[in-house]
C-alpha cells in the first residue's frame, strides 16, 4: 500500500457518509417527524449539548450544586477545563435553559463579566468547540438546503445549478408562513420536551429563487420543492459555518458590513443590480453565525456604529444587511468583558439600551485553593515539563493567588489563612457551614480582584527555566520568581497593594515552613512498631491511673506508680491540659471498653488525635538520635547519616518527593531546627 493509501486507511467512510447525508425535501419532513429535536432552535441545540455530556450534583455549605462534565472538556483532554466555577457556569446554564423555553433570555446578550483571566474566554471557546463536535453526532445532526436549478432555472442562481443557502437556513423555514401551524398539525410533529416552532424566514437570496420557482410553476409548492436538496450540515468555525467571532479592531479598518456581509462587486454585472441578493455576499459575522452561536471578544470595545446592529440582532433576532430587508437569524449571542470596561458601561448614558438587553454573568477569580491548584497541575506536570514539581510547589502558588482574591474577615479571630481554609472544605473549631455562609455575604468583591493565573503562570515558567533548578523546582524558587515579579507587575496600581501581596507572601510562606515540618516529623516518627509500642505502654499506664492500679515495669518486672510524665508528654502535644487531664483519659478508656463490647479491638490510627500525639512523641524522642541539626554542619557520622537516608526514601516514597526535593526539604527543616523553632 503506498504512502497516501495508508493515511486514508485512517478515514472512517461510515462517519464521513453520515456527515454528507443529502435528500430531497420530503426526506427531511420524514427525518423531522421521526426525530422533532432535528428542528431545534441554536439555544436550545447548545443547552442540550452541554446536558448531553452529564451532570455531577455535590453540597456545598447546605447549598445543592451542580458540575456540568462538558466543562472539564474531557473530550479533548482536559486543554480548556474550567475550574472553580461551578456557581458561575450554573448561572449561566439557568440563561441558556430559559432561553431554550423560550422565556425571555433567548433575545437578550449573554455577557460574561469578570477580572481579567478568571476563564471568560475559555468558557466561549468550550461553546464553540462542543457545538462543533455535537453536530458530528446523531443526536446534534442539523440541517439546511441548496437549491437544484437544471437547465434554463439555473440563470436564476447566474448561470450555476447549484445554489447553496448562504445562511445555512433550516429547510422547514421554506414553509411559507401562512401554512406553518397547520403544516406541523397535519405532519403530525409532536413529542419532545421542545415544541417544533418554524420561525424566520429564509435569506434574501433563497427567498427571491423561491418566489421566482413560485412563478415558474404558477404557484405548485410541491413542484418548487423539487428544486430542494436537503443536506446535513457540520458546524466548523475554520470553514465558518454556524460559528462567528467578532474582534474589535481600529476604527478605520472596520465597518458594520463584518457583521452583516457586502456587495459583491463582481456578480453585479451578472444580475445587473447591487439590490439583487443574489449580488451580495452574504457572510457576515451575523450571517455565517446562523444556527449556533456568535462570540463577541471584548464586546464593550465595540464602536457604537455596530451598537445598532447588535441590539436588532438581539432583541429581534433579525440584522439588516445594506439594502436589504431585515434578515432573520437564529444564534446564541455571547460576549464578554473585563472589570474595566463594564465600570464604562454603566457610566455611559448613551448604551442604556445595550444594557437593558444584556444578562451579565459573574465569572470572578477562583477563592478555593484546591481548584485553583488544578489550573496549574494540568499545566505543570514532571513529564509534560521534563523536571520533577517538588511537592507543595503548585500549592504555595495557589494558595497565595487566592489569598490576594480574598478581602479581610470581619471577625478578628480569623486570619485571612483560615478563612481561605475554610472556603476550601476544611474545618476550624468553632466555625460552622452557616459561619462560612456568612463569610461569603459579608464580602463585596472577592474573586473580582487579586492575582490572575496567568501571572502564577508566568512566574511557574520563570522558575522552570532558571538554572538553579538542577531538575527539579521547588516552591521557594517559586515564592521568589512570584515576589520578584511584584515590583514590575503591570496590574497592580498602587504600592499599598503591592506591599499586602509581599506580606501575604510571608503567610504562604510560614504556611510551607508548617506543612514541611510536619511532613519531616511524620517521615522521623513513621515506624509503626515504635509508635505501637509507645501507644501500648501509654494505654497500659492510662489504664493504671483509672483504675487506680499500679504498672508492672517491664524491663525490672518491679510494680510501680503510672508513668505520669509519659502520659502529659503524650497528652500536651495535643494541647490536653492538666485540668482536663483524667477526663481525656477516661474517654480514652471508655472508647476502648465500647470496642471490646462490640467484639472489636483498639487500633490508635482509629482515634485522630491520639495517633497524631503518638507521631509528635515519637518525633521528639528520635529527632535528637537521628540530629537532624548536624545536616546544617559538614561532619554527618555514618549512624545519623544512615538515619536520615531512611527519613529520606520515607519522603520519597510516602510524600512524592525526588532524591534532591527530598534533601532540600531535610535541609530547610534542619535550618529551623538550628535556629530552635522546634515547635512540631
Amino acid at each position: 500500500m503506498s504512502l497516501v493509501g495508508q493515511i486514508a486507511a485512517l478515514q472512517n467512510y461510515e462517519v464521513y457518509k453520515e456527515l454528507s447525508w443529502e435528500g430531497s425535501f420530503v426526506e427531511y419532513l420524514d427525518l423531522v417527524k421521526q426525530n422533532p429535536r432535528v428542528a431545534r432552535n441554536a439555544y436550545q441545540r447548545l443547552y442540550d449539548m452541554v446536558l448531553a455530556h452529564g451532570v455531577d450534583e455535590y453540597i456545598d455549605n447546605k447549598k445543592k450544586l451542580v458540575r456540568y462534565k462538558f466543562f472539564r472538556d474531557d473530550t479533548h483532554g482536559g486543554k480548556d477545563a474550567v475550574f472553580g466555577a461551578d456557581v458561575s457556569l450554573m448561572r449561566l446554564m439557568n440563561v441558556l435553559k430559559s432561553a431554550a423555553q423560550g422565556y425571555g433570555t433567548e433575545r437578550r446578550i449573554i455577557l460574561l463579566h469578570g477580572p481579567v483571566g478568571s476563564a471568560k474566554s475559555t468558557i466561549v471557546r468550550l461553546l464553540k468547540r462542543g457545538l462543533e463536535d455535537y453536530s458530528r453526532t446523531p443526536e446534534g445532526a442539523l440541517y439546511s438546503y441548496y437549491w437544484h436549478l437544471p437547465g434554463e432555472l439555473s440563470e436564476l442562481a447566474g448561470g450555476a445549478e447549484i445554489f447553496h443557502s448562504p445562511m445555512h437556513d433550516d429547510p422547514l423555514r421554506l414553509i411559507p408562513r401562512d401554512w406553518r401551524e397547520e403544516a406541523i398539525a397535519k405532519l403530525g410533529i409532536t413529542g419532545g420536551e421542545y415544541k417544533v416552532r418554524i420561525e424566520g424566514d429564509v435569506n434574501p437570496a433563497c427567498r427571491l429563487i423561491f418566489r421566482e420557482l413560485m412563478r415558474h410553476y404558477g404557484g405548485d409548492f410541491e413542484k418548487v420543492m423539487t428544486h430542494v436538496k436537503v443536506r446535513r450540515i457540520v458546524l466548523s468555525e475554520q470553514d465558518r459555518v454556524g460559528i462567528g467571532t467578532f474582534q474589535p479592531k481600529d476604527e478605520k479598518n472596520q465597518d458594520s458590513t463584518e457583521l452583516t456581509g457586502d456587495i459583491n462587486y463582481r456578480k453585479i454585472a451578472t444580475f445587473g443590480s447591487d439590490s439583487d441578493p443574489r449580488a451580495f455576499n452574504f457572510d457576515g459575522e451575523f450571517n455565517i453565525a446562523n444556527r449556533g452561536l456568535i462570540e463577541f471578544v471584548e464586546i464593550l470595545k465595540l464602536d457604537v456604529a455596530f451598537l445598532y446592529d447588535l441590539l436588532g440582532a438581539t432583541q429581534e433576532h433579525r440584522i439588516k444587511p445594506k439594502k436589504f430587508a431585515q434578515t432573520d437569524i437564529d444564534e446564541v449571542i455571547i460576549g464578554h468583558t473585563n472589570e474595566a470596561e463594564y465600570k464604562k458601561l454603566l457610566s455611559n448614558e448613551f448604551m442604556e439600551a445595550l444594557r437593558d438587553r444584556t444578562v451579565k454573568v459573574d465569572v470572578p477569580y477562583i477563592t478555593r485553593v484546591s481548584e485553583e491548584v488544578k489550573i496549574y497541575v494540568k499545566d505543570y506536570t514532571s513529564d509534560r515539563v521534563g523536571k520533577h514539581i517538588a511537592p507543595h510547589t503548585l500549592y504555595v502558588a495557589a494558595l497565595w493567588a487566592v489569598l490576594t482574591r480574598l478581602e479581610e474577615p470581619k471577625k478578628h479571630s480569623l486570619s485571612l489563612l483560615q478563612k481561605a481554609k475554610l472556603y476550601d472544605g476544611k474545618t476550624l473549631p468553632g466555625f460552622t457551614q452557616d459561619n462560612i455562609k456568612e463569610l461569603r455575604k459579608e464580602s463585596n468583591r472577592e474573586g473580582l480582584d487579586g492575582i490572575s493565573p496567568r501571572y502564577i503562570q508566568d512566574k511557574v515558567s520563570n522558575a522552570l527555566v532558571t538554572e538553579k533548578g538542577e531538575g527539579s523546582v521547588n516552591p521557594f524558587m517559586v515564592l521568589n520568581e512570584l515576589e520578584g515579579g511584584l515590583k514590575s507587575h503591570s496590574l497592580i496600581s498602587s504600592d499599598d497593594q503591592r506591599k499586602r501581596y509581599a506580606e501575604l507572601l510571608t503567610v504562604v510562606k510560614q504556611e510551607y515552613e508548617d506543612i514541611v515540618k510536619n511532613e519531616v516529623m511524620r517521615a522521623i516518627s513513621a515506624d509503626e512498631d515504635a509508635i505501637s509500642k509507645l501507644c501500648a505502654n501509654y494505654i497500659d499506664n492510662v489504664k493504671a491511673y483509672t483504675q487506680k492500679e499500679r504498672v508492672k515495669n517491664p524491663y525490672t518486672g518491679q510494680d510501680e506508680e503510672p508513668d505520669e510524665r509519659l502520659m502529659r508528654s503524650i497528652e500536651e502535644k495535643i494541647d490536653i491540659p492538666e485540668s482536663r487531664k483524667d477526663d481525656f483519659r477516661r474517654e480514652i478508656m471508655n472508647y476502648i471498653g465500647a470496642l471490646a463490647i462490640e467484639g472489636r479491638q483498639f487500633d490508635y490510627k482509629t482515634n485522630e488525635r491520639l495517633h497524631k500525639a503518638l507521631e509528635a512523641k515519637l518525633f521528639e524522642d528520635q529527632k535528637d538520635s537521628i540530629k537532624l541539626t548536624s545536616l546544617v554542619s559538614n561532619v554527618i557520622d555514618r549512624e545519623t547519616q544512615a538515619k536520615i537516608d531512611v527519613v529520606k526514601q520515607r519522603l520519597i516514597k510516602n510524600f512524592g518527593y525526588d532524591e534532591v526535593s527530598a534533601t532540600d526539604v531535610l535541609n530547610f527543616v534542619a535550618s529551623i531546627f538550628a535556629r530552635g523553632d522546634v515547635k512540631g
